[in-house]
């Protein structure tokens, strides 16, 4: 049998293009015992691929030139030489940019479709929803009545910090997007003021919005964001430091954030984290936002592309912002 699988072609210097990617058809290998052959249904892009396009130390392995990348995926199984699985689970896994995976046993994670779409547990359900949920909760560890502000909030991880903060108690949740859309989206799941980063200055868009300051701020952006909301911080305020999407593909480093002097005398709390530190809460962090999804409180958006062919479109316009919630691909 055969598959398609999208490879690197070459390292970006910059902006990532389409060149930098390539359509391969390969022979798919049968599943030996422990492993499982899945047909992969939807799979995810996300930004921290960026990342391992480049050939440099980082907390995973780089992208290898002529192999296939790897990302989030959801599928069907189907064959299986392992105990714990069988023909017709659907499972979550790491081997994404192929239509075709064969996966360790202990790579897989089974699915429940009925409670939730397969694609939600790429998202709101999956590591987007997870990162939020530990960046409110235990990084940034709200208390209620605070303010809350995020950056690139129309985006899966964004989204659902959100909501998290208000379904935790936040007095008061506001949020940054890219367009008057994902403004308005902003407004539909319960933010209580957004703007468009492209209008004006930003540090006058975030004083409108939250006009006493900010308790914790959920940064996604990194650059002129992080100053603006540096200087918008209450004493002893928090910062979750979940991703910097705004140099992922700059040039030369960028001049903000120009004041973090300010930590210093506000006694601020600035922790970069990622979500596989918070890997024991998935559990408690699946059935409460399952509940959450089930009563209407949390709600999600997805962005599909159709086809394999279309994955590095898809990355491209996930990292210029033209999805709403989450960019996905449907295979």
């Amino acid at each position: 049998m055969k598959g398609r699988e999208i490879h690197l072609a070459s390292r970006p210097l910059g902006w990532p293009s389409e060149d930098d990617f390539r359509l391969a058809e390969v022979v798919v290998a049968e599943p030996r015992a422990g492993e499982l052959l899945v047909r992969n249904q939807v799979m995810s892009v996300d930004p921290y691929m960026r990342g391992r396009m480049n050939e440099i130390p980082s907390y995973v392995p780089p992208f290898e030139i002529g192999r296939p990348l790897e990302g989030g995926a959801v599928g069907t199984v189907i064959e299986s030489g392992s105990a714990l699985f069988a023909a017709g689970d659907v499972v979550l896994h790491q081997a994404g940019w192929r239509e075709y995976a064969v996966v360790p046993e202990d790579a897989a994670t089974r699915v429940d479709p009925g409670l939730a779409p397969p694609s939600a547990y790429l998202g709101v359900l999956g590591m987007p929803g997870l990162t939020a949920y530990a960046g409110i909760l235990e990084v940034a560890a709200l208390q209620p009545g605070e303010t809350v502000f995020v950056s690139a909030a129309a985006g899966a991880v964004g989204s659902a910090a959100g909501q998290i903060a208000r379904l935790k108690g936040a007095g008061r949740v506001v949020g940054s997007a890219g367009s008057p859309e994902k403004v308005a989206y902003l407004s539909s799941i319960g933010f209580d003021a957004g703007f468009d980063y492209h209008d004006g200055a930003l540090r006058r868009s975030l004083r409108t919005a939250a006009p006493d300051g900010i308790d914790v701020y959920f940064d996604n952006v990194g650059g002129r964001h992080l100053e603006v909301a540096i200087g918008a911080m209450h004493p002893h305020g928090r910062i979750a430091m979940c991703g910097a999407i705004s140099m992922y593909n700059a040039d030369e480093s960028p001049a903000a954030p120009r004041n973090l002097a300010l930590c210093m005398g506000k006694r601020l709390t600035l922790r970069g984290f990622l979500a596989g530190d918070f890997a024991d809460l998935r559990d408690r962090f699946v059935a409460e936002a399952a509940e959450w999804l089930n009563g209407g409180e949390l709600h999600y958006r997805e962005t599909f592309a159709e086809g394999l062919d279309a994955a590095p479109r898809a990355f491209l316009d996930m990292m210029r912002g033209r999805n709403l919630g989450k960019m996905l691909v449907r295979l």
